[in-house]
């Protein structure tokens, strides 16, 4: 189906899915094969770009002039939505948690070389972020500053869209090429926009394929609940009538370990297998 809300084409799509032979020799499975969302450009790449093509269009529609988000001290959202300010000439807020380091290293120094400003805002919970957001927000717009606020890991409804196009316009037209369809697909779960437009993309193809979610922090009912929210808040928007309850969503949180951000022994291993099969550089957190 075609998708009528507004978008930029900032992102390098699409991206390529390409076949993961000596991994799959490895692992002793018939085929593995992985889409490239890391090649979509913007300081890095990563699937948030896709999302960001929507949030930010309705950013500019909205006649912001400052992005805000929020995320951990080495947010790749965060990273991502900095990029995605300086292409457009926007000025860019970003609230993270934690204390500010002595130096800046890794997406910390990319934020500041993208012209981002850094609010570190101590161990607080989310909520407390979202209302100095919300009373900053205020004071800026006294000041000339317009702010358009994206959600954590710019998961919500719109974001979502980004997934919904990928499957339909890029995933399926790609298997179908390959003479393929695949059993499973298998995808991070962090803050669920990922996950739930995948799903949705699958739902209005009518492609009925399981998505597992590996939960990177949360349990796994959590992350079935915010998923079934965004896939039914992102089904609303397009006008289409799918619905889905939490426990329809397939999510794994026995891999989260000692907390977000903090590599397993399993995740450590499974990083040395993409590299060294595949040549392939994985995220430790999302591993």
């Amino acid at each position: 189906m075609q998708i009528e809300y507004k978008s930029l084409k900032i992102a390098h799509l699409p991206t390529p899915l390409e076949e993961a032979t000596r991994l799959a020799d490895a692992l002793g499975k018939t085929r593995i094969f992985i889409k490239r969302d890391d090649a979509t450009g913007l300081a890095g790449g990563g699937n948030k770009a896709r999302k960001l093509e929507y949030l930010a269009a309705e950013a500019l529609a909205q006649g912001a002039n400052c992005l805000v988000t929020v995320g951990g001290p080495q947010s790749n959202h965060a990273r991502m939505t900095a990029a995605v300010a300086a292409r457009l000439g926007l000025k860019c807020r970003l609230y993270l948690t934690g204390q500010r380091p002595q130096g800046l290293r890794g997406n910390l120094l990319l934020d500041r070389l993208l012209g981002a400003e850094l609010i570190f805002c101590g161990e607080v919970k989310l909520g407390e972020i979202y209302r100095q957001i919300e009373i900053d927000g205020e004071q800026l717009g006294k000041e000339g500053t317009k702010i358009y606020f994206i959600p954590l890991g710019g998961s919500n409804p719109l974001g979502s869209l980004g997934y919904v196009r990928a499957i339909t316009e890029e995933l399926i037209p790609q298997c179908m090429h390959l003479g393929i369809k695949p059993q499973a697909i298998v995808t991070a779960a962090g803050s669920g926009g990922t996950m739930a437009g995948i799903m949705l993309g699958l739902a209005l193809a009518g492609w009925d394929v399981p998505v597992w979610g590996y939960s990177v922090s949360a349990p796994a009912e959590y992350v079935q609940k915010e998923v079934a929210a965004i896939f039914n808040g992102a089904s609303q928007l397009l006008e289409a009538s799918c619905h889905i309850e939490p426990g329809q969503v397939l999510v794994d949180d026995s891999q989260i370990g000692p907390g977000y951000g903090t590599a397993t022994p399993a995740a450590l291993e499974a990083l040395g297998l993409f590299a060294r099969t595949e040549g392939l550089l994985l995220d430790s957190v999302y591993t």
